[in-house]
């Protein structure tokens, strides 16, 4: 009995450090670039002036487009509805509905940097978050989520693993 308890505590610290590093994958600087123009085109095609603002999956900002005649505002939102969707892993149109005045989860509403409105999307591939997509400027957290889809769209291929 005592051998195989000394065994057995000789093996934790082995089994414990192969488990104490992973790897993950991570956006290149040019998949956000890409992701980021084809969201703007999708809005320019709509009509939208907006800005795209791409984030890691540590929430750090990536990319940032700001079209030519979108407010100065949407420099802030579209990065905080980004980080919000990363942060809490979820699209920020379903944030904004959980965290309505009276439910449980309305005091995340108040945390700062979060924007629980439309046009915040999870970049995801192979079950893995690679970062978020913010878009603000255009008519409606709709319209903003639509460019934002079609930013990830373009970039599909080049991130599923």
């Amino acid at each position: 009995m005592k051998s195989s308890l000394l065994v057995l505590l000789l093996g934790l610290p082995l089994a414990a450090s192969a488990a104490s590093t992973y790897s993950l994958k991570l956006l290149t600087p040019e998949t956000a670039l890409k992701a980021a123009q084809a969201a703007m085109k999708k809005c320019r095609d709509g009509g939208f002036q907006v800005t795209v603002a791409i984030v890691d999956r540590m929430g750090v900002t990536q990319v940032l487009l700001r079209d030519r005649y979108a407010g100065p505002h949407t420099v802030d939102m579209a990065r905080a509805k980004a980080y919000t969707a990363m942060s809490f892993r979820t699209d920020t149109t379903a944030l904004a509905e959980a965290t309505q005045a009276g439910r449980p989860q309305s005091g995340v509403r108040h945390l700062p940097g979060v924007a629980a409105v439309g046009g915040g999307l999870m970049i995801e591939a192979g079950g893995a978050l690679l970062g978020a997509i913010g878009v603000s400027g255009a008519p409606g957290g709709k319209e903003d989520d639509a460019c934002a889809s079609a930013g990830i769209a373009a970039i599909r291929d080049d991130i599923e693993f």
